[in-house]
């Protein structure tokens, strides 16, 4: 299974800022949407960071208040891991377990095509392994 199938049950928006954005507006994004990260895109639309909530409260404990009036690109994450929609499920469930992160963006040619999350990671792998079973016990049965 492949990136491609979460984004075709998800969809492919993805919320974005650039990096002139100040965490304080970010937050509001994220606070606003429910969710926990943003992309952070530049002039073209080609991704040159991610922040997450995490980020924001790392930046928060270390510089205090003054940070949120700081630009988001002070906090996040500008060495992007990414994927394409033919990585497997298992790859990116890998990479992100390895590097310790929950959203990775979907990039193809510079071009940012989604955003997959742990949870869409695990809730798809499930959703195999579940369908896998089922196949085997019709499989024993017949």
């Amino acid at each position: 299974m492949t990136v491609s199938a979460i984004l075709a049950e998800k969809g492919t928006s993805v919320f974005t800022a650039n990096k002139s954005s100040s965490i304080t507006q970010i937050i509001h994004l994220l606070a606003k949407n429910k969710i926990g990260s943003i992309v952070i895109t530049d002039e073209t639309g080609s991704v040159c960071g991610i922040v997450s909530e995490r980020d924001i409260v790392r930046d928060i404990a270390i510089a205090g208040t003054d940070a949120l009036d700081a630009d988001v690109s002070n906090c996040m994450t500008a060495e992007v891991i990414s994927c394409t929609r033919h990585d497997t499920i298992s790859h990116v469930m890998a990479v992100m377990t390895e590097h310790r992160f929950r959203h990775m963006p979907v990039v193809e040619d510079g071009k940012l095509l989604g955003l997959v999350s742990i949870g869409d990671v695990v809730k798809r792998k499930i959703e195999d392994t579940e369908r896998e079973a089922e196949e085997m016990r019709s499989y024993i049965a017949s």
